[in-house]
């Protein structure tokens, strides 16, 4: 809960109200003996006992109710810290992390917030991720799987305008690929498979995520993910160090001299370039003690217990396995594909030798795929049960590379055609490459609670083809006709999750915006082509011929585009609704509609209305709507 305002706009009525009332209905735990309700503690004094007193700021992340007070003012503490992240930040990280109930009161604007802490926290504190997963329920977006069994963990199922949109987005990715390149094809392979693909593939032995339990608290981590944290700390103390010279120095801030000059800097520099080697090495194996030593030397601490009483670094297999047979003697095991990539790579010679076609040349593939995932969290970025969208692109060797840029390119180019903004895009080029790979890149997107991968680009050599060559005992490999000469291909694999990519697309387009009527209004700014809905028709009222005549419309324009009916609430309440949904166009159908042939076209990002002839509707909407419209972007 963020209570924000100027002094004596009420924010400490409010939580000794709350706290009151907590206390009335018995709503409280102890977090400290003979103490209950809610923890409250002044900002400033948490930074005090991050430097004083670390055992007691350790205390203050499991406490089930905290208060913190005055968000801000131990801003001018932190500027003594050199070693210490920002002592409250790191704090609400861990909280909010952990899903624990925290207030805070501040008298910083939002813009200040956002100023002061960075996009990051700001948007953590306006809870836009919980916005999100609200809407998406309320709206009929997305509704927790099995829901009425108390769901099922990090499965979910996708509702009316969730599955339209996510059928758009599937659209745009397939005609990008199969439509826009001669030599691309696409395929649906199955979801089971011999279980031999998936020894061949490396999935049996090696499909494994490094966890780590804590002895205290009882929660289960993934080793990798602590320790990139903990790279991300030392940058973000990095960054922020630059934030504060650039706002001291203004104009004249030379930010690469900084860099590179500046003690604090270099020496959170050193740290983290040295833990980034130290972990890369690691993972190369991966090398299990070398992963919990490092987390020891780090000295990370349980964000729940606050201990450092760590488990071994074990291996789990992420791959769900079930049983195919008629008899359970005769039974074999077989396992839900993890990803779709192994269902092209086995039919590769198939679709090469019925398509007749040449190298290079790619096949595409849209698909479920199944992750047992151990740590699956922040909606549905990390499910269980999700699909992919995933092209195999095949080429001579030699010619990999200069493939991999070309794919690299226009995968960005794919993504920000959406109208997002560069600014909220980046590639994260892979150090630590897989033992398959020889070049591999993460198109990453700015989501509310950071920069996160949506799709990645590999460069995967000839592995795949080579290993299924090797375990099927039969000849896969091609027959160049230029060449004369018959080799396995290298493979440039670009992967998308469907599911990461619905994700962003509704925190971008997600905003409240504050009308000039001082009313607010929620507005998904949808690109118009993705939209569930394209074309809203409204009858003023439900009589004297009105609705007849907006059915009539519909009934036209239904052909060329999704178009709905809705006459149910006032004419305001139904333009609300449409455009909580993305709905880019709405007609109202009024009485002057029945005397001249005219309705009222509004635009749901400007709400902006003009008078238009009922014939002219479709050219004015259709190629803004088409997927075409985003595919002319390409080009």
């Amino acid at each position: 809960m963020l209570l924000c305002g100027g002094c004596g706009n009420g924010k400490s009525t409010i939580l000794k109200a709350f706290q009151q009332l907590l206390n009335a209905r018995h709503i409280h735990k102890p977090y400290e003996e003979g103490t209950y309700g809610i923890r409250i503690v002044d900002a400033k004094y948490i930074a005090y006992l991050c430097k004083n007193n670390y055992e007691a700021y350790r205390k203050l992340i499991s406490v089930d109710m905290l208060g913190i007070d005055d968000l801000g003012t131990e801003l001018s503490e932190v500027m003594d810290y050199s070693n210490v992240y920002t002592p409250v930040i790191d704090l609400l990280t861990k909280r909010y992390e952990e899903q624990l109930f925290t207030i805070i009161m501040t008298n910083l604007t939002p813009q200040q917030i956002r100023e002061h802490y960075g996009d990051r926290i700001a948007d953590r504190l306006n809870e836009m991720i919980k916005k999100i997963v609200s809407h998406c329920k309320e709206y009929g977006f997305v509704f927790p799987s099995s829901e009425i069994y108390d769901g099922l963990g990090a499965v979910y199922d996708y509702g009316q305008n969730g599955v339209e949109l996510k059928n758009n987005i599937k659209q745009y990715w397939w005609q990008s690929m199969v439509l826009l390149h001669e030599n691309i094809v696409g395929i649906d392979s199955a979801i089971f498979m011999h279980p031999t693909i998936w020894k061949a593939s490396g999935h049996v032995d090696a499909f494994n995520d490094p966890l780590i339990d804590n002895r205290d608290s009882k929660k289960r981590y993934r080793a990798d993910v602590l320790i990139e944290d903990q790279i991300a700390k030392y940058e973000e103390k990095i960054d922020k160090e630059v934030a504060k010279a650039r706002k001291r120095f203004g104009d004249a801030f030379d930010e690469a001299q900084f860099r590179s000059t500046n003690p604090r800097v270099l020496e959170h520099q050193q740290k983290r370039d040295a833990l980034h080697e130290r972990y890369t090495k690691a993972m190369q194996g991966p090398d299990l003690a070398e992963l919990k030593k490092i987390i020891e030397d780090e000295e990370i601490v349980d964000p729940i217990s606050g201990t450092k009483n760590w488990t071994d670094v074990r291996q789990f297999n992420l791959m769900f396995s079930t049983e195919m047979g008629s008899t359970s003697e005769g039974a074999m095991k077989v396992y839900l594909r993890p990803e779709t990539a192994q269902g092209i790579f086995v039919n590769y010679l198939n679709v090469q030798k019925t398509g007749r076609m040449k190298i290079p040349f790619g096949i595409a593939q849209i698909g479920k795929a199944f992750r047992n995932e151990i740590v699956a969290r922040q909606f549905i970025f990390r499910m269980r049960e999700f699909e992919q969208m995933e092209m195999q692109f095949f080429v001579q060797p030699g010619t990999e590379l200069e493939y991999f840029q070309r794919w690299k390119e226009l995968r960005m180019k794919w993504h920000q055609a959406l109208g997002f903004g560069a600014e909220n895009y980046r590639f994260h080029d892979h150090e630590k490459l897989a033992h398959y790979a020889n070049a591999a890149t993460d198109i990453e997107f700015k989501m509310p609670f950071g920069f996160k991968e949506v799709e990645g680009v590999h460069s995967r050599t000839n592995f795949d083809l080579s290993q299924h060559e090797k375990f099927s005992g039969r000849s896969i490999k091609y027959f160049d006709p230029q060449t004369k000469e018959s080799y396995t291909p290298y493979v440039i694999e670009t992967s998308i999750g469907v599911d990461r990519m619905f994700l962003s697309v509704m925190c971008h387009s997600y905003r409240e915006e504050k009308l000039e009527n001082g009313e607010t209004r929620v507005v998904l700014l949808l690109p118009p082509a993705l939209a569930p809905t394209k074309l809203a028709v409204l009858p003023l009222v439900k009589k004297d011929g009105l609705p007849e005549k907006a059915r009539e419309i519909v009934n036209n324009l239904k052909f060329h585009f999704n178009t709905h009916y809705d006459e149910k609430d006032t004419i305001g309440k139904r333009y609300r609704r449409q455009d909580a949904i993305g709905t880019p166009y709405c007609v109202t159908v009024d009485y002057d509609t029945l005397k001249d042939n005219t309705v009222t076209l509004r635009f749901r990002d400007t709400m902006e209305q003009e008078r238009v002839s009922i014939d002219q509707l479709q050219a004015i909407i259709e190629d803004k709507v088409s997927i075409t419209s985003l595919l002319k972007k390409l080009q």
